[in-house]
């Protein structure tokens, strides 16, 4: 056999029949729809807003500080403190409000006795359960440690419930008992509401107002505990002997304080309750510049006697009107027309009569349909859609021509009602700084129930302008025939110059 037979390879050309057109359709197909989705997830959309009636306040919530007429009341005798007054509540002059328990024995005489059981009655679960859900209600996260002042407080009034019960139990056994005979009576001296904490604000004045005094990571609120031991002179009890109360408020904006003190007396919505009140208003500005505004209440001091720190919300205005967010609010630009040149055709549509020429030179005139959107007493706002600056607008019945070119701005929302976003004019009677409360059933504004564009830098003018045209293209040419009709009645000729008419 032969060694090393040469083999040759021969390479044919592919048969182009063998192309699948399916495949390269569906590729052409598969990357076009991507395109298109890929397009479609990048553009803003509207998004509709359903107009509805609704108030705004004015959002200005602050931190205060309460300032209340207060006595601190000291112990005159060593021993152990039993309360008995409702903290919150109101006593006269001669009224019980604590013992003091000079043996510090009771307790013990009171198990031998078989009386230091109690049960709580309706009325003294009604108060536990009030005041559980007035903490719920004012609890911030932020401010934690309110969490161990609730739970003195709540021990404190559960202990004072459960004195009032031994109280009556007292009145039954031996009262020629050693033991009973060291415990004093403490009456009230003064009328006011009882408080069992000190945190040395009591004596804090307008005058006296600094920053410093709103910072509450410096605040300490002591809670004057039942069945302690304490010695004379030591605080027991506080006294707010003064309906008539304050809120102080830091306030750096000398504008502000002005509307302020301008307004004389102002709502105040307190946030913990949503109670409001009047309050009146006075000002103070100490050596460091810094300036305060008191608003003084002569009502609710015993809702809010128990706290210092008190958030509320200024309400200056409360306007009533068609709420709406204020990214839909929109400035838009619009031609002046005067009133004389606005017209109806045989169609009864409303529109301006264009100056225009044809192929030979002659003047002829259009008649164009346009879209009013406000007036002064002289003009009309027109939209930029239709018509162009320069375009010479003809007065019937005269000789008269008015060259577009006057423009003024309007503010509004779009509307798309109709499916298309088209512009309405609003009257803006107040906002803040996410609402707006605009004026209803206005002639070219908006009404209840309105659907609007939610965010207006989503909508597409262009897009806008091509709808409204669209609406109007199928009348144009037999308008524009019967306008040539209408204009040859009125007296003016191919051969008259234009003329601005102002």
């Amino acid at each position: 056999m032969a060694k090393g037979h040469n083999r040759k390879v021969t390479k044919y050309p592919r048969n182009i029949n063998n192309i699948n057109i399916g495949m390269i359709f569906f590729a052409v197909m598969a990357i076009y729809i991507i395109i298109s989705v890929i397009t479609y997830f990048r553009r803003d959309h509207m998004v509709g807003y359903e107009v509805k009636e609704g108030a705004l306040s004015t959002n200005n919530i602050y931190d205060a500080v309460a300032l209340r007429t207060e006595k601190i009341v000291e112990s005159d005798t060593a021993g152990y403190v039993n309360y008995f007054a409702t903290e919150g509540g109101r006593v006269a002059v001669g009224n019980l409000v604590y013992t003091v328990d000079e043996s510090g024995q009771l307790l013990e005489y009171l198990k031998s006795q078989g009386s230091e059981e109690v049960s709580l009655s309706d009325g003294d679960l009604s108060e536990l359960r009030t005041q559980i859900v007035n903490f719920d209600s004012s609890f911030d996260p932020q401010n934690f440690h309110t969490v161990y002042d609730f739970k003195v407080s709540l021990d404190g009034t559960v202990q004072k419930l459960s004195n009032n019960s031994i109280l009556s139990n007292i009145q039954s056994l031996n009262a020629n008992s050693a033991t009973l005979q060291s415990i004093n009576y403490k009456n009230a001296q003064d009328t006011g509401i009882v408080i069992y904490s000190i945190d040395g604000y009591e004596d804090l004045t307008l005058e006296k107002m600094t920053s410093a005094v709103f910072d509450e990571s410096n605040y300490t609120k002591t809670q004057l505990v039942n069945n302690t031991l304490v010695k004379s002179g030591d605080p027991v009890y506080k006294l707010c002997t003064n309906e008539e109360w304050s809120v102080v408020i830091k306030e750096d904006d000398p504008e502000k304080v002005q509307e302020l003190v301008d307004l004389e007396y102002v709502k105040v919505r307190f946030i913990k309750n949503q109670h409001e009140s009047w309050g009146k208003v006075s000002t103070y500005t100490n050596p460091e510049g810094e300036t305060f505004v008191k608003l003084t209440f002569t009502n609710s001091m015993i809702t809010f006697c128990r706290d210092r720190f008190i958030n509320i919300e200024l309400i200056t205005e409360d306007e009533k009107g068609l709420k709406i967010p204020n990214s839909s609010i929109v400035t838009k630009s619009f031609y002046l027309v005067p009133k004389s040149y606005i017209i109806k055709n045989n169609e009864n549509n409303t529109g301006v009569l264009k100056v225009k020429y044809d192929e030979q030179g002659n003047e002829t005139s259009e008649f164009i349909n346009v879209v009013i959107y406000n007036e002064s007493d002289t003009m009309y706002y027109l939209g930029m859609d239709t018509l162009r600056s320069g375009d010479s607008l003809i007065l019937t019945d005269s000789n008269q021509r008015y060259t577009i070119s006057r423009t003024d701005s309007l503010i509004g929302v779009y509307n798309i009602n109709k499916g298309y976003a088209d512009f309405r004019q609003i009257s803006i009677l107040y906002q803040n700084d996410e609402y707006s409360i605009v004026r209803s059933n206005t002639t070219y504004g908006l009404n209840v129930y309105d659907y609007i564009v939610l965010d207006a830098s989503t909508v597409d003018e262009n897009a806008s302008q091509e709808a409204t045209e669209e609406m109007t293209e199928e009348s144009t040419e037999e308008e524009a025939e019967e306008s040539v009709e209408d204009i040859s009645d009125t007296g003016v000729t191919n051969e008259q110059k234009p003329e601005n008419g102002g």
